[in-house]
């Protein structure tokens, strides 16, 4: 029963990782584009499934695709994207080149990641609430005795724990890499 809790605490932490993947730190990520849809005849379709994605510098992102009629339609959907820097047509490929970021966009990011990180935060407390919840369903109708759940609620407060720090160190480390210079 613990297992099924503690599942749903990982989705939560790897859609936080996720989620941090995809903010740009001033240096090229190819996780940028993830969200990035192309109208492929009609199907909104993934970048990475139209072309190859590759960093020639650090902060270059090329995209060479495998139709290179499809050049266009990907450089149209990454300027209407929220990525918020225009690629350079080759006629070949496409280049994304990202500029430095200020000082004050690094702080707002920063702040991003950890508003991001508390949300996270809270979703895996929303699960231990859930947890207990049940705990006390199962003794009301007299499943377990008080003794085991407490010993339930004890275990799932100790894997709380274990993934709000897992958390922390996650966005920890994002904030120190956006930090960098």
């Amino acid at each position: 029963m613990l297992k099924e809790y503690e599942a749903r605490m990982q989705k939560s932490v790897d859609y936080l990782v996720g989620e941090l993947a995809a903010i740009r730190a001033g240096r090229a990520n190819p996780a940028v584009l993830d969200k990035v849809m192309v109208d492929y005849y009609g199907v909104p379709t993934p970048i990475n499934q139209m072309a190859a994605v590759s960093v020639s510098e650090a902060r270059i992102l090329v995209i060479t695709p495998w139709d290179k009629s499809t050049l266009k339609a990907i450089e149209r959907a990454i300027q209407s994207s929220d990525i918020g820097i225009n690629p350079q047509n080759d006629g070949s490929a496409l280049r994304i080149v990202f500029p430095p970021l200020t000082e004050e966009r690094r702080r707002e990011i920063a702040k991003s990641i950890a508003k991001q990180g508390e949300e996270a935060k809270v979703a895996v407390r929303a699960i231990r609430r859930d947890a207990n919840d049940r705990f006390k369903q199962l003794k009301k109708s007299s499943e377990i005795s008080e003794d085991d759940q407490k010993v339930y609620e004890k275990k799932i407060q100790d894997v709380t724990d274990k993934y709000c720090k897992e958390i922390d160190t996650i966005t920890a480390a994002k904030e120190k890499e956006i930090m960098e210079i």
